[in-house]
C-alpha cells in the first residue's frame, strides 16, 4: 500500500472516529444538559444519570482514539491544532474532568448542596464541550490564521467568531435533542413523558440553528463551492433526517427518531470532512499554507504500522462496545438499582 493511499485511509478513519464520538458522546452530552430540567427530585436525577452510567466513559474513548490517531498519523495537524486551540481545548478538558468527577462523587454524600453542585457540574461539563466542539469544527472549515511554517498566529478570540459560535449553538442544541430522544428510549412513566415533551421543544431551536449554520456556511466558507451546487446525498439527507424527527416523535416512534438524530449528526460531520478533503486545517492567512493530509502526515513506515494495528484492534473494540450497549439495553426506572 503506497503512502498516498494510507494518508487517505487515515483521514477517513479520523473522520469516522469523530463521527462515532459525536453520535455516542452526543447523546450523553444531551442527557447531562437536560439533567436539571428532567429531574424534579434527587431520585429522578439519579435515574436520569443512570441512563448513561454504563456508557459515558466508553463513549469518551472515541475522542481519545481520535486525538491519538491525529497525533500519530498527522503530527503537524496535531501540533498546530493543540497549540492554536490550546485555551479552548483546556477549557473543554476541565469541563470533562468535572463531569467525570461528578458521576463518581455525587452519590458519596446525602447533602443536597453537595449533590446540587455535582449535578450542575454535569450540566456545565456537558454543555461546554457540546458548544466548543461545534466551534472547533467550524474553525476547521472556515480557516484560522496559520503561517507558512504551520504555526497558528491568532489568539483565543479568533476562534470565537460569529460563524463558529453559530456552529457551536447548533451543535449544542442538536446534542441536547439527541439526548432528549435517547431519554425517551431509556426511561419510563413520567420521566419518559417529560423527555418526549422536551425533545419536541428542543427540536425547534435545533432545526432553526442548523439551517442558519448551513446558510452561514455557504456565505462564510468554500465548502459548497468545493461540493458544488448539488452537494450530494449526504448533506441533503442530513437535513431531511433532522426534519423527520418531529414527525416521528409525534407518532411515538422514538426509536426511529433516535436513528434520525444520529444520522443527522453523522452526515453533518461527514459533510464537513468532505468539504475539508484533502485539507485538515484551513489557513485563513493564505490558502496555500493550509495543512493537508499530504504535508501534515507521518512517514510511510509509521502509517503502515498504524494501519496494521488498526485493522486488528478496531473491530475488537467495536464488537466490545456493541456488546456493552446490548447488555445495558433495558429501560431505567425509579425502581432500578441506582449507582449515581
Amino acid at each position: 500500500m503506497d503512502l498516498q493511499t494510507m494518508q487517505i485511509i487515515w483521514f477517513i478513519l479520523v473522520a469516522v472516529l469523530f463521527t462515532g464520538f459525536f453520535i455516542l458522546e452526543g447523546f450523553d452530552f444531551g442527557v447531562g444538559i437536560l439533567l436539571p430540567f428532567m429531574g424534579k427530585d434527587d431520585l429522578e436525577r439519579r435515574t436520569v444519570i443512570n441512563t448513561i452510567g454504563p456508557f459515558w466513559d466508553g463513549n469518551e474513548v472515541w475522542l481519545i482514539t481520535a486525538g491519538g490517531a491525529i497525533f500519530a498519523a498527522f503530527p503537524h495537524w496535531y501540533a498546530t491544532l493543540f497549540s492554536g486551540f490550546y485555551l479552548a481545548l483546556l477549557l473543554m478538558l476541565v469541563a470533562l474532568i468535572f463531569r467525570g468527577l461528578a458521576f463518581e462523587y455525587r452519590s458519596k454524600r446525602d447533602n443536597p448542596a453537595w449533590r446540587s453542585f455535582w449535578d450542575w457540574s454535569i450540566f456545565f461539563g456537558s454543555a461546554i464541550p457540546a458548544l466548543l466542539w461545534g466551534v472547533a469544527m467550524a474553525n476547521f472549515i472556515r480557516g484560522v490564521p496559520i503561517d507558512e511554517s504551520m504555526n497558528y498566529t491568532g489568539g483565543f478570540f479568533n476562534l470565537l467568531n460569529p460563524y463558529a459560535l453559530a456552529c457551536g449553538l447548533a451543535s449544542l442544541t442538536i446534542f441536547t435533542l439527541h439526548g432528549a430522544v435517547f431519554l425517551t428510549l431509556k426511561t419510563t412513566d413520567e420521566l419518559q413523558e417529560r423527555a418526549m415533551g422536551l425533545a419536541k421543544k428542543v427540536w425547534i431551536p435545533a432545526t432553526l440553528l442548523s439551517l442558519v449554520f448551513a446558510v452561514y456556511t455557504f456565505v462564510e466558507t468554500d465548502l459548497f463551492a468545493r461540493l458544488g451546487v448539488n452537494p450530494g446525498a449526504i448533506p441533503i439527507f442530513s437535513v431531511l433526517a433532522l426534519l423527520s424527527v418531529i414527525v416521528l416523535l409525534n407518532k411515538g416512534a422514538s426509536g426511529w427518531a433516535f436513528v434520525m438524530t444520529a444520522i443527522s449528526i453523522a452526515f453533518s460531520t461527514i459533510t464537513i470532512f468532505m468539504g475539508l478533503f484533502p485539507r485538515v486545517l484551513v489557513s485563513s492567512t493564505n490558502p496555500d499554507w493550509s495543512l493537508t493530509i499530504y504535508n501534515a502526515s507521518s512517514s510511510e513506515y509509521t502509517l503502515g504500522i498504524m494501519t496494521t494495528v488498526a485493522a486488528i484492534f478496531v473491530p475488537i473494540v467495536l464488537l466490545y462496545q456493541g456488546w456493552s450497549y446490548w447488555v445495558f439495553r433495558q429501560r431505567v426506572s425509579k425502581n432500578s438499582k441506582l449507582e449515581y
